[in-house]
């Protein structure tokens, strides 16, 4: 299996040299986790010992402890599970774009640095359909964006469970595609976007078949034996709104319900009321990963509408043709990673192939470091407009050690207004204060945010910051110069 996993990996690691279309991997994963905390690494789960790399992550969690204070707690510095994946992928060049919880849900958004400056028009939104939608254990959390111009939507869900109410959950997907909506006039709702992924603790079972059948098949890995009678797959054949999502074939095993630690299925006696025994859950292919590509009968040029004109990013020219710009996705490969136990759930990874055709090449914002930095003096920062786009007083510049987590993972920001020192045209320059900069140095980036879009326009090019000759003269010690850093930074 590790075999076909690099195999899947590398076949999408290269760029089509003709220029018209590039490729991208992107990898899903989906996972419940049962309130259980994470495990001391993520490697296998990831595949991060493949040489070649995706260029996307997106993590779908559901069951992520949320107890009121370890709740409250995460909102305000972030839970286990997402300090456990940014510090996994940042030293790897992946930082996280997006994300977003509802209680037990969490979505994470992570991309390779060098697709961030061509990824905006960042929306969240999310749903509840527990205790009649009152509730957030149960329902969807959804990312959406802009890559490139193209216009995609990530879309996590856990609903509602047990055999007998699967069509129950394909009416809360249903209402969760009718009240998630964004702001935006071109692709208010989520099968607006000209890609949709669907995933998560979907919930749907095995019918009809007894335990002994459905165990005998798994053990033969006759898999297609039951496929029949998956609840999902029966309501797609008559359901008009999961007709047009494509899943790839279930060649392997039921990832629900196993017994923690272990590789077993349900073998607990399960207790009921006045002390009876229930029956053991069969298992089942409840955590899924599903797509839709727009068809194309059916695309709109205002679908793709961040910096497609050059006087409005937001607002796409109507004069290209439909296929001028073209998104194709394929499904490299699709299965379970048995040796994460920590809960009754396996999680399940999707490796995709995203062929597209760039709408924009060019980031909004060129930005570089003027001179030698160091905590010695202040320094410069020097940025031009690339493309006309709302720029706002409230945009900011931010220094961030190369391997930066996310967004607010920045050592020290200056406002490009307040700190503003020259300008000419098309040219600026703003000052970072040198009591702002790391004494240490290191390798840093600078960042362009802009508050209008709330995402990152441009970066620059890795520079070295020097270590403080001040700081050496005066003879202060390495610890007490990491304690000065620490500060600094935070």
């Amino acid at each position: 299996m590790e075999d076909d996993l690099s195999q899947a990996l590398n076949s999408f690691c290269v760029e089509e040299k003709d220029g018209k279309m590039d490729t991208f991997g992107l990898y899903v994963v989906t996972w419940n986790v049962a309130t259980a905390e994470p495990p001391e690494d993520v490697n296998s789960l990831l595949h991060l010992n493949s040489p070649k790399k995706p260029d996307l992550f997106v993590i779908g969690l559901q069951e992520v402890k949320a107890a009121p204070l370890k709740f409250v707690t995460d909102l305000a510095f972030e839970d286990s599970w997402s300090h456990l994946f940014m510090n996994t992928l940042a030293p790897l060049g992946f930082i996280k774009v997006s994300s977003i919880r509802m209680q037990g849900l969490l979505l994470l958004f992570f991309s390779k640095l060098e697709h961030v400056p061509f990824i905006r028009d960042i929306q969240v939104t999310y749903t509840r359909t527990g205790l009649y939608g009152y509730w957030g254990n149960k329902g969807g959390v959804s990312i959406r964006l802009s890559f490139y111009g193209h216009m995609l939507c990530f879309l996590n869900c856990h609903l509602t469970a047990h055999m007998n109410y699967a069509s129950q959950r394909v009416d809360e997907f249903q209402y969760i595609l009718d009240a998630q909506t964004f702001d935006t006039k071109n692709t208010p709702r989520i099968l607006d976007h000209k890609l949709v992924f669907w995933f998560g603790d979907l919930n749907f079972r095995i019918e009809d078949h007894e335990m002994l059948f459905v165990r005998e098949c798994i053990t033969s890995q006759r898999y297609n034996l039951l496929w029949p009678k998956d609840q999902l797959t029966m309501m797609k054949q008559k359901e008009a709104s999961l007709q047009k999502f494509q899943e790839g074939p279930l060649d392997f095993q039921p990832t629900y319900k196993f017994d923690l630690h272990s590789d077993n299925y349900d073998t607990r006696v399960q207790k009921t009321w006045f002390g009876f025994n229930g029956k053991k859950r069969k298992p089942a292919w409840c955590d899924r990963i599903l797509w839709r590509v727009k068809p194309k009968s059916s695309l709109s040029e205002d679908a793709d509408e961040d910096d497609q004109n050059q006087e409005d990013p937001k607002k796409q020219p109507e004069e290209h043709h439909k296929d001028e710009f073209p998104l194709k996705l394929s499904q490299e490969f699709y299965t379970s990673k048995m040796e994460y136990s920590i809960s009754d759930h396996k999680p399940v990874i999707g490796i995709f192939r995203l062929e597209l055709r760039k709408i924009y090449k060019t980031p909004l914002v060129q930005v570089c470091a003027e001179g030698e930095w160091s905590a010695d003096f202040d320094a410069l920062i020097t940025y031009s407009l690339l493309q006309s786009y709302p720029s706002s007083a409230w945009d900011w510049i931010g220094l961030y050690k190369v391997g930066f987590k996310s967004a607010s993972d920045y050592i020290t920001y200056t406002w490009v207004k307040d700190d503003q020192v020259s300008l000419t045209e098309g040219l600026f320059q703003v000052y970072v204060n040198k009591d702002e900069i790391p004494v240490l140095g290191g390798e840093c980036v600078l960042c362009y945010y802009s508050s209008s879009l709330q995402c990152i326009v441009g970066i620059s090019q890795p520079f070295k910051v020097q270590e403080s000759r001040a700081a050496i003269e005066e003879g202060l010690v390495p610890e007490n110069i990491n304690k000065l850093d620490e500060t600094v930074a935070s």
